[in-house]
């Protein structure tokens, strides 16, 4: 008798998605650090993920404040759509929530999403929230909890993190089996650090994992410290992604190796600034992982000892902001996917990766 053993490897799928495939558009906007990120669904429905920073100039008039408004409206003119349908706020700092106001008064907005409301001891969230309340108060509202599932069309939407709680439970269809996923015990997590949050609103940041078919996206706002841990250990709750925005625009305190020996990502993009987030034990990190293809950059950084990107793989390089180029990234429903940095041209397209059996 022959016995039949089968062998599961990830390997390139050889053909390419058939042209007009339904896709996901994402757009991650520079708002110098403020990890803004545009979402549209292959069925058209859009989601926009934090506003930026409130102020900042903008249009050139300088009665009119709203330089962040102003990239986000050129993102959504360039997706072609004419208003957001829902805006989450991963938590209620003003460089992730301070343009709402503008922005509401430019665009149509439909339903908002957050944890609530800050806790009250975090200085950085109180005027911020003051000036996002009412305009949250004219619309629908929505307050998930980790476990629910956000309405959208097209796609699947997990809420992993809210309001300082993580996933009780491993998400389901993480992946699972010799090459690990949700629910496994993470060996990294032995030497794991203690790193207790920052005392703002950081960790109670709202996390969503995007599905599309065989595409995973990962957004954690600015979650950090032992909350950002507990995703990951001891065992992985998430399973491996295709994408990963970088926690907290690439801080020290979203430096999480376990999180990363979980997650897996073939390629992270670092929503920061020239000199906000980006710190050298990130990038030592990252540029370190096993299977990463690349790592994109909103900015180069200009911090002392930052290990920067090759220049492709960078939208913005000035010091002072005057510049706003996005990253632009297309899924499709088998895995693969392409980004472009509309600064420099660069386009790369990454292969869809499917279980294959071998006799």
């Amino acid at each position: 008798m022959h016995r039949v053993i089968l062998v599961v490897l990830l390997v390139p799928a050889l053909a390419a998605p058939a042209f007009g495939a339904e896709a996901l558009e994402i757009q991650f906007i520079d708002v110098e650090g403020g990890a803004s990120t545009l979402i549209v669904t292959p069925t058209g429905q859009s989601l926009l993920i934090d506003a930026g920073y409130g102020g900042r100039g903008g249009r050139g008039d300088s009665g009119r404040q709203g330089r962040d408004p102003d990239r986000i409206m050129a993102a959504a003119a360039a997706a072609g759509i004419d208003r957001i349908d829902y805006l989450l706020v991963t938590h209620f700092h003003n460089d992730h929530v301070g343009g709402i106001p503008d922005l509401a008064s430019r665009i149509p907005i439909g339903t908002f999403i957050d944890y609530g409301e800050p806790l009250g001891f975090d200085r950085m969230s109180n005027r911020p929230f003051r000036g996002y309340e009412p305009v949250r108060g004219q619309n629908p509202h929505l307050v998930p909890r980790p476990g629910d599932r956000l309405p959208l069309d097209g796609i699947e939407a997990h809420v992993v993190s809210a309001g300082g709680a993580v996933l009780a439970e491993p998400l389901e269809g993480g992946g699972s089996g010799d090459i690990g996923g949700a629910g496994d015990i993470n060996e990294a997590c032995v030497n794991v650090e203690d790193h207790p949050e920052d005392g703002t609103e950081n960790f109670r940041s709202i996390g969503v994992l995007f599905r599309f078919g065989a595409f995973r996206f990962l957004v954690l706002g600015d979650l950090s410290g032992n909350t950002l841990t507990g995703l990951a250990c001891p065992r992985d709750l998430l399973g491996p992604v295709s994408v990963y925005l970088v926690a907290h625009h690439g801080d020290y305190d979203s430096n999480v190796p376990a999180l990363y020996a979980a997650l897996r990502p073939r390629v992270a993009v670092m929503n920061n600034g020239a000199t906000k987030g980006g710190s050298p034990d990130a990038f030592r990190t990252l540029h370190a992982l096993p299977g990463l293809e690349n790592l994109w950059q909103l900015h180069a950084s200009r911090n002392p000892r930052a290990v920067n990107s090759p220049h492709e793989f960078i939208a913005n390089v000035d010091d002072e902001g005057t510049t706003s180029h996005s990253i632009r990234l297309t899924a499709f429903a088998d895995g693969s996917f392409r980004i472009v940095n509309p600064r420099t041209g660069t386009s790369r397209s990454y292969p869809a990766q499917r279980p294959v059996s071998l006799p």
